[in-house]
């Protein structure tokens, strides 16, 4: 796996864990927008969805 790539996916668990945490609806929003884009390089790189389940 590449640095980018372990990156991303280290930013995606640091988003999804701010975004258990969050209260307001704009900080939520703001979270959900950032991990939209992880997501979009993610998918760029080639890398599957993976689920939290």
């Amino acid at each position: 796996m590449t640095t980018a790539i372990t990156n991303l996916l280290a930013r995606k668990e640091k988003l999804l864990k701010q975004l258990e945490e969050a209260e307001d609806a704009d900080q939520r929003s703001y979270i959900q927008r950032q991990l939209e884009q992880v997501d979009t390089a993610l998918e760029f790189l080639g890398v599957p969805e993976q689920t939290s389940e």
